[in-house]
């Protein structure tokens, strides 16, 4: 994994012009994006012409609220980003949380993701380590599911302004996540440093999931300085921009 770091002030441009110019040139680029306050400023910051012709899934979404909820992860990624885009509701895909089969909903979505698969996989990163909502315990295999969210996830998500915490959700798995062409992963904030250091510098396994994306061969993280852990404290074959 490579890790370019910038001022926390300059931090959300750098990396939305990086984002403008990897759009920039790829045409019909399939992306798959989180949601959270982390990329908030970032999509803020992207030119909307260069997602017009692009194909977006979620990450993940939570259950249990109501349809149209502004809470919901499709309606803050709309609200936040693909309105401005102008992106054709056929081409923002996500999975249905409200679907009879649930199980089936999610088999569903998993074949429609690899039917083409992922150009570019946007991430942040939990205070425990999932992405997405890949808790601890979620390894390098599996696939899109339901999942249980664990406190500190429901604890995160009434900061997004949910009246109530969801306690499920479904997520893209780890195994479509690490067969994306390529990944990114922000990380933002000195409450960040002590998870990100796990990251970079812990075992690769489930107990942070994130770390997994260290056995990806063109993964990005993309830290503010007040994220990064202290330069003595990294491996020094750790490649940091």
């Amino acid at each position: 994994m490579r890790v370019s770091v910038e001022p926390a002030d300059a931090w959300s441009t750098t990396v939305a012009e990086a984002l403008n110019d990897w759009l920039a040139v790829r045409a019909r680029p399939r992306l798959c994006l989180a949601v959270g306050s982390t990329p908030e400023p970032v999509y803020r910051k992207l030119a909307p012409p260069l997602l017009s012709d692009a194909t977006v899934f979620l990450v993940d979404e939570y259950g249990g609220l109501p349809v149209g909820d502004p809470g919901r992860c499709a309606s803050a990624l709309w609200r936040g980003l693909l309105e401005r885009a102008r992106l054709p509701a056929s081409r923002f895909l996500g999975p249905n949380v409200d679907a009879s089969d649930i199980d089936a909903e999610c088999g569903r979505y998993e074949q429609v993701i690899a039917d083409g698969g992922l150009d570019l996989v946007v991430l942040g990163l939990g205070t425990n380590g999932h992405v997405g909502m890949n808790e601890p315990g979620s390894d390098a295999d599996t696939a899109t599911r339901v999942v249980q969210l664990a406190p500190e996830t429901q604890e995160a998500a009434l900061r997004y302004g949910l009246a109530t915490a969801p306690t499920w959700g479904i997520t893209v798995g780890m195994r479509t996540l690490l067969a994306a062409r390529e990944v990114w992963l922000l990380v933002t904030g000195r409450h960040k440093r002590a998870i990100l250091q796990q990251v970079l510098t812990g075992a690769v396994g489930p107990s942070c999931p994130a770390s997994l994306l260290r056995t990806h061969p063109n993964a990005w993280c993309w830290a503010d300085d007040a994220a990064l852990p202290r330069r003595g404290t990294l491996p020094p074959d750790l490649e940091v921009w």
